[in-house]
């Protein structure tokens, strides 16, 4: 295959991938957006975790949030475990990498709090053990995952949410994931910050 039969192979997969999460997908991350939004209007916080391109994405995340998406708007709540070198480090040397996520979490973690955890595969350890302490600190589940969803798909709660992007190749996924992850900043930023007709963008208010 010649490298522009191949460029344009990647383009034409990923084109049919979202168009096959558009069709899968939008009620879940519907439903993810409104938990995230609720939450942060309860002054609650957001943490995510995730391995190689997903840490990325989890960083992508809490650093939307934190910073800024498209919308003038105060920073918002959210922190990616994925980032603090140190704590990575010495949790993976004096205990196991499965816990560096884990191990954040139940100092970090409230209950209110949600985690976006997030796996291609939905088997990296240490996400799930990640979701597994977060249970225990009485927080919600948003997990972003592919294939067939794997053990953190089995290890959802009644009340926690999957996205699981309808794809087996990890490349294909990341992709949509990021997508994913774009609309629930928009979204979230269209729940608390959105103009009433006329109006200037109006702050979360508690409930």
């Amino acid at each position: 295959m010649s490298a522009t039969d191949s460029i344009r192979s990647h383009f034409e997969e990923s084109i049919a991938v979202k168009q096959a999460s558009l069709a899968a997908l939008v009620p879940s991350i519907a439903a993810a957006a409104g938990l995230l939004a609720s939450t942060l209007r309860k002054d609650g916080k957001i943490l995510s975790c995730g391995n190689g391109g997903s840490a990325g994405d989890a960083q992508h995340f809490a650093a939307e949030l934190l910073n800024r998406f498209e919308m003038e708007r105060p920073g918002l709540a959210a922190m990616a475990l994925s980032t603090d070198t140190s704590t990575l480090t010495s949790i993976a040397n004096d205990y196991a990498y499965e816990q560096v996520f884990s191990k954040q979490l139940r100092a970090l973690g409230r209950s209110g709090d949600v985690l976006l955890a997030i796996s291609t595969s939905g088997n990296s350890a240490n996400v799930l053990a990640a979701a597994q302490a977060a249970h225990e600190r009485g927080m919600r589940v948003i997990a972003l995952t592919g294939r067939d969803g794997g053990k953190l798909a089995a290890a959802l709660r009644e009340g926690d949410i999957e996205i699981r992007v309808p794809a087996q190749r990890t490349a294909r996924i990341q992709e949509v994931h990021l997508v994913v992850i774009h609309c629930l900043c928009d979204a979230i930023d269209q729940a608390l910050f959105a103009a009433p007709a006329g109006g200037r963008p109006q702050a979360p208010q508690p409930t």
